[in-house]
């Protein structure tokens, strides 16, 4: 009988996150060499392989997704087991909004690294676009909210910027239909208000086909092939191609990222949440494309990784 260790359970997730032996050795402090090494030990414990190789770089395989539910309990469990005995520890909860357009690039990250670091805080998660999120801030049911920064409308701390770039499919010509159809969020989305002022400007007639405040239903709606979209940098996905002043598209303001505090007074657990998440945000690298502006591809599609526990 074979035992799993915690230090090849703790790598195994930075190289899931990270989907680079080099960044995962960075983050858990380990070179190369040595990821690669904990790797094949692990896949040999486990008796499966857990990575495939795609063209230069690696993609989680089918066996290594199902099996980041268990590291990640093992881990977590691990992490509690002894914060239990520490009379330092932060203890309560805190309550996080997010746009959904950030929710599937950054909660991950956000929320594996915080419930490492103090596993006996217990984070609730509610998703939803900006607008809503700003009024639950308001109202006081949530301590803090990561949204799309808008001086006009909130004065949220600005803690992330990345390009605003134009998508579509790389299988598809959508883009060069008249009038072009689009696939944008509602209309408080100051993503939409910048698409359309663009389009205005570029006198390019296009019709409103999808509006959703869902950025997966737009992501699918772009990935259909069925609609045109505007997306920051870290949102790309595999199957996205980026539009460019080549092809006809004029450059778009940048995406600003935005933190809104509650209402209720500070405390240890909101401040060391809320400087997670600048920290995470920080680290967090924009993926990859080519000079065409496609994604490249990944077996298997972060998307469809389980999820945390603990989001409610």
């Amino acid at each position: 009988m074979q035992n799993l260790d915690i230090d090849q359970l703790r790598t195994f997730l930075a190289v899931v996150e990270t989907l680079s032996f080099t960044r995962a050795g960075e983050q858990v402090h380990k070179t190369q060499s040595a990821v690669s090494m904990q790797m094949k030990r692990l896949e040999e414990i486990v008796g499966k392989q857990l990575f495939a190789r795609v063209g230069r770089g690696i993609a989680i395989s089918h066996d290594g997704a199902r099996f980041v539910k268990y590291a990640r309990e093992i881990v977590e469990k691990s992490y509690e087991a002894l914060a239990a005995f520490d009379d330092t520890a932060l203890r309560g909860n805190v309550y996080l909004g997010t746009a959904d357009d950030y929710a599937e690039r950054f909660l991950p990250t956000i929320l594996a690294g915080f419930s490492e670091s103090n596993p006996l805080v217990e984070v609730s998660v509610v998703c939803e676009n900006t607008y809503g999120l700003r009024q639950r801030i308001k109202s006081g049911e949530l301590d803090v909210a990561i949204v799309t920064h808008n001086e006009a409308k909130e004065h949220s701390e600005l803690i992330r910027q990345e390009p605003l770039l134009w998508v579509t499919s790389d299988r598809h010509r959508i883009h060069n239909q008249t009038p072009l159809p689009l696939a944008l969020g509602s209309p408080h989305c100051i993503w939409r208000e910048a698409a359309m002022m663009a389009l205005k400007d570029m006198n390019r007639p296009y019709r409103m086909l999808y509006t959703s405040f869902s950025a997966t239903v737009v992501g699918s709606a772009v990935l259909a092939g069925l609609a045109v979209s505007v997306q920051p940098e870290s949102a790309l996905r595999p199957g996205m191609r980026v539009l460019t002043e080549r092809d006809g598209f004029a450059t778009l303001p940048q995406c600003e990222i935005g933190l809104l505090r509650g209402q209720r007074e500070k405390n240890d657990v909101t401040e060391a949440l809320v400087n997670h998440i600048k920290r995470s945000l920080d680290a967090i690298r924009t993926p990859d494309y080519s000079i065409e502006g496609t994604l490249a591809a990944a077996a298997y599609p972060p998307s469809q990784i389980p999820p945390l526990p603990r989001i409610y």
